[in-house]
């Protein structure tokens, strides 16, 4: 019989998740990670205390019969994914903290604690799927729901590990996996999704970032200038803005107005007109590729430059050792530093980088 150790948060996805693939034969040992408290900090530890969300899931790995662990991994969080996100705002990017958690925690840390438990899968409820090809192959594919797909968030994933990795939920719809939990009579049936960045439930990233960091920086006022460099006016701090915002600049110019960058050397924010926020290329640089070929050559792809964003014609092609320069055929909204650039071919997830 084959072993899986499955990542259960607590919610449907990861129960469901549980369940299919106790259908389909495999040894479960359920994992809830315990990785931040707003009022405390969670250090590391092997095993640990459950908090609610484990006690959720153990519930889940009771009734379907497989032993349920809870680690701790808040340090390892803290340093990997809620610092990077407090220093890319500080340097004027536009980071993705849920790339960072999978890179380093649910398919780095936990891939380390399956192999010290000699348990050869790793099995989490993404919407994504894995599929082997005839010539033996691995490739990570989009999710069969498109409204679902978190293909965008895995590119980080190492290619000699998608072997290792399932996805029991990439064919299936958000309201067929609540149908199949409710018929199971699961408490989490009906649990609301969890929000985009789980440490800040009430999305207010600035006031968290201040809570936390008191070093003051990317809160200093500044100027808003225009694409000339005249200046327009204050702003209250380039933490504040991302690229492509509208809402909340608290400047009026009697005009549609936008972030069309931001300039941590001189603390400006520059605003522009919509149309002024198309652009065509972009460089990224943190490659990881999940094929073998490394676009050294000119590579047409579909990319995507943020999770909502619809994938679009382009040529790729590597600059340097760690560098893509990319060239969309039609020019895209709002680019915006640090978040992720994740190249597709068709529905296949080829790689991906960090736009600088």
């Amino acid at each position: 019989m084959k072993k899986a150790l499955v990542a259960m948060s607590g919610g449907v996805d990861s129960a469901v998740a549980a369940l299919l693939l106790k259908g389909d034969g495999y040894d479960l040992t359920g994992i809830t990670m315990r990785l931040w408290d707003a009022s405390s900090r969670v250090p590391d530890e092997k095993l640990c205390a459950p908090d609610e969300n484990a006690t959720e899931a153990k519930k889940i790995a009771d009734e379907l019969g497989f032993p349920h662990l809870t680690t701790a991994l808040g340090e390892t969080f803290y340093k990997n994914v809620i610092e990077k996100f407090i220093s890319d705002y500080r340097s004027g990017k536009t980071p993705n903290p849920c790339v960072e958690c999978n890179k380093t925690l649910k398919f780095g840390a936990l891939f380390d604690i399956a192999d010290e438990m000699s348990i050869p899968y790793l099995a989490t409820g993404h919407y994504a799927k894995i599929e082997k090809d005839s010539s033996g192959e691995y490739r990570l594919l989009k999710a069969a729901d498109p409204q679902k797909d978190q293909s965008y968030f895995l590119w980080c994933i190492k290619k000699e590990r998608l072997s290792k990795i399932l996805f029991p939920l990439g064919n299936y719809t958000k309201p067929e996996i609540r149908e199949i939990a409710a018929s199971h009579g699961f408490c989490n049936a009906s649990r609301s999704d969890s929000q985009d960045i789980c440490f800040i439930p009430d999305g207010d990233y600035v006031s968290f970032i201040r809570s936390v960091d008191k070093s003051g920086e990317g809160f200093q006022r500044g100027n808003f200038v225009d694409v000339s460099g005249n200046i327009l006016g204050r702003h209250e701090g380039i933490i504040r803005y991302t690229v492509g915002q509208r809402k909340g600049l608290g400047i009026a110019l009697g005009r549609p107005i936008f972030v069309g960058g931001k300039s941590v050397t001189d603390n400006t924010v520059t605003l522009c007109s919509d149309r002024e926020l198309y652009k065509r290329e972009l460089t990224a640089t943190g490659i990881n590729l999940l094929i073998d070929d490394t676009l050294e050559a000119p590579t047409r792809v579909e990319a995507k430059i943020r999770y909502r964003h619809t994938a679009a014609p382009a040529t790729v092609r590597r600059i340097g050792e760690d560098r893509l320069m990319l060239c969309f055929d039609e020019p895209q909204r709002a680019i915006a530093s640090g978040q992720s650039l994740v190249l597709y071919d068709g529905e296949r997830v080829i790689g991906g980088a960090i736009i600088e």
